[in-house]
């Protein structure tokens, strides 16, 4: 199973935020630098989840700067979204050196665009399909796009795509786990690979993940506390 903790930035602070509500925001212990070090001590942590959450509300990448300086860090690749909204942002991205483009709004709002940035970087870009039921959300999850998942993936199979983020909005840091069901559900529906996001809290939803079939999960919240790291390797 591939661990791809996160480290969510707004202002060059590691915070986590409570289903995606900016009110709801909690500083985490670590520092982005010291987060990212930390991960890349455990063999399981196949990349590194990085969050501009001010870039995802503000439709711009405002952390280019601290991005940076977590890829001169770590020998893991890194994983970067928020605020990807144009090919010159992504290509800002790619000459700092970063492995994997996470688009999420335009992504799911334009999908001529989602094809151009994928036949320019292929394998390289993962969709983040962030969702309440089966509803896409976009614009930092406060607009229903009013696109269902199953009709977008069917819209996106054939693209070049490294993969799909899938993360049920309602879960996410609310310590309950993951949206299972659904999770494996979406798994089936599309030959992309299909990554957890979104309530993991421990071992054993790993553990029930991997059975499903799914070999990727993102950890945020969990990712900050000691215990969740025991027994990983």
């Amino acid at each position: 199973m591939n661990i791809i903790p996160a480290v969510d930035i707004i202002d060059g602070q590691n915070v986590r935020l409570t289903q995606g509500d900016y009110e709801q925001k909690t500083a985490m212990k670590r520092t982005p630098e010291e987060a990212v070090q930390f991960y890349s001590t455990f063999e399981q942590v196949a990349r590194i989840h990085i969050v501009d959450l001010m870039g995802a509300l503000k439709q711009n990448a405002l952390e280019t700067t601290i991005i940076k300086k977590l890829k001169n860090l770590t020998d893991r690749p890194l994983q970067i979204g928020g605020g990807l909204r144009n090919m010159e942002t992504i290509e800002i991205y790619d000459e700092i050196g970063i492995d994997y483009f996470i688009l999420g709004t335009r992504a799911i709002m334009d999908i001529e665009w989602l094809k151009e940035v994928a036949g320019r970087y292929p394998d390289r870009v993962f969709v983040g399909v962030d969702a309440k039921e089966n509803d896409i959300y976009v614009n930092g999850w406060t607009e229903n796009s009013n696109i269902t998942i199953d009709d977008y993936l069917r819209q996106v199979e054939d693209l070049a795509l490294a993969g799909i983020i899938y993360t049920d909005i309602n879960k996410d840091g609310m310590n309950q786990g993951p949206n299972f069901e659904n999770t494996k559900r979406i798994n089936d529906l599309t030959r992309h690979t299909v990554i957890a996001s979104g309530g993991v809290r421990n071992k054993a939803d790993l553990e029930r993940l991997e059975s499903m079939g799914i070999e990727n999960a993102i950890v945020g919240k969990a990712s900050h506390n000691d215990a969740f790291w025991e027994g990983i390797k």
